[in-house]
């Protein structure tokens, strides 16, 4: 008989984390691409020529477009009555499940990017030596909700989350 898979989590995270991370990747972007630019050749520290400008430029573009789609279309998450379930990643997908009766702390933030497009991410920290659980790109309302719901949860579950 074959072992069951483990499926992804059901929830994504909201669209506008999409508009957030290519914000995030473009101010990015438009610091390396000035730096090689303007501050290098102004500086003599580092010399570019014109085309490898326009060749970072290009990399940089392609960055903020083809990141934003990919960490969306990946990035999932999950809450039972059991467990927390997060699904992230870029090059290596990791898919990471905290039992309820581990979860120490459940913390919301919003950077200030993220704040722009009204959303938060949600911090769940367990016993784990893998660290926390984040997920990242939340509505703020939800967000908010999920911080309610996974504190009166854990609560509720018996363990010592040790």
């Amino acid at each position: 008989m074959p072992e069951p898979r483990l499926r992804e989590p059901a929830q994504r995270v909201s669209p506008r984390a999409r508009l957030m991370w290519a914000t995030s990747a473009g101010i990015g972007a438009l610091a390396v691409v000035a730096a090689a630019a303007v501050v290098g050749p102004v500086t003599g520290w580092l010399p570019v020529p014109a085309w490898a400008v326009g060749v970072l430029a290009a990399v940089a573009a392609a960055y903020v477009v083809v990141v934003p789609l990919w960490r969306y279309r990946v990035h999932r998450w999950e809450v039972t009555a059991t467990a927390v379930y997060t699904q992230t990643g870029w090059w290596v997908r990791e898919r990471r499940i905290a039992p309820m009766s581990r979860i120490q702390t459940v913390d919301h933030a919003e950077g200030a990017i993220a704040r722009l497009f009204r959303l938060a991410t949600v911090t769940v920290t367990t016993a784990s030596a893998a660290g926390a659980l984040e997920i990242v790109g939340l509505d703020r309302d939800e967000a908010l909700a999920l911080v309610d719901r996974l504190t009166v949860q854990a609560d509720t579950v018996p363990g010592d989350a040790t």
